[in-house]
This record gives structure tokens, C-alpha cells and sequence, in this order.
């Protein structure tokens, strides 16, 4: 099975990204969009980001399409929309889609490792995954899951 460090991705500046950059840190892979209901969990990701990075933790946002279309911009508006609105500084990267035949790789393997109610599937935007500092997934989160609610597991992957 490949290791979450072996995959890379590409930041929302056209930035390739191995995630073998995050190996020694606890990683929070979340599939975001900018005009969801559970969009103003940017805040809470960012209040956590904020609170834990000189501990070791990182949140990385993949803005996702495939549910009800409410991630229709490009790089530039999906940059504007998280700095604007929410203050986020945390890593953002390209648009994925995490469901179906073209799932982004690391999708594909954080849903094999953590399958959810749903299987094999993500259901919604702001599925959350933890994985921690040596690269093996936690945690799954689901949408309705708010940042507040996941510290606990947060706090305790950051003492391993």
C-alpha cells in the first residue's frame, strides 16, 4: 500500500507538492468549497492551523467541485474567497475531484485507508481526514464534523 508521504499534489499557485514535505507533522487533508454550507468551517480549520502549526500541525485544503457545484471558480477566486472571507494561511491546492474515476491519488488512498459510511466514497464537501507525523491515516471526519470538534483528536496525535 503506498504511504500518504510517497503522494504529491499541486498548490493552488501551480506549486508541485510532495507530502513527504509534511513527514514529522501531524496532517488535517480536508476537501473544501467556497460556497457550501459548511464553508465557514474555514475559520475554525484556520483558528486550529493557527493555534497547533509550532506543534506540528498542518491543515491542507483541496477545493472540490463535485458536490452541488459550489467550488465553480479558479485558482484565483478560490485564493481570494479563503484569504478574503476567512484569514486562511494554511496550505490550499489545486481543485480535485475525490469521487469517481478521476479521484486525485491521495483521495483514492485516504478513502481506501479510512473508508466511512459511505465506503469508498466521500460524501460531501469538508470530509476531513488526520493523519499522523509517520503518514498513517487516523482519523476520518465527516462534514458535519466542525474543526472544535476534532482538537481532541488533533491534540492527542500531536503528543505521538
Amino acid at each position: 500500500m503506498t504511504n500518504f508521504h510517497q503522494l504529491s499534489a499541486t498548490r493552488l499557485n501551480g506549486q508541485p507538492i510532495s507530502m513527504a514535505d509534511y513527514a514529522g507533522k501531524v496532517v488535517l487533508v480536508v476537501n473544501t468549497a467556497s460556497k457550501c454550507g459548511f464553508t465557514p468551517q474555514y475559520a475554525g480549520l484556520e483558528t486550529l492551523y493557527k493555534k497547533y502549526a509550532s506543534q506540528g500541525l498542518v491543515v491542507l485544503g483541496f477545493p472540490c467541485n463535485q458536490f452541488g457545484k459550489q467550488e465553480p471558480g479558479g485558482a484565483d477566486d478560490i485564493a481570494r474567497t479563503c484569504h478574503i472571507n476567512y484569514g486562511v494561511s494554511f496550505p490550499m491546492f489545486e481543485k480535485v475531484e475525490v469521487n469517481g474515476a478521476a479521484a486525485h491519488p491521495l483521495f483514492r488512498y485516504l478513502k481506501d485507508a479510512l473508508p466511512g459510511v459511505l465506503g469508498g466514497r466521500i460524501k460531501w464537501n469538508f470530509t476531513k481526514f488526520l493523519i499522523g507525523r509517520d503518514g498513517k491515516p487516523i482519523k476520518r471526519f465527516a462534514p458535519i464534523t466542525t474543526p472544535e470538534k476534532m482538537e481532541a483528536a488533533i491534540v492527542t496525535a500531536l503528543e505521538k
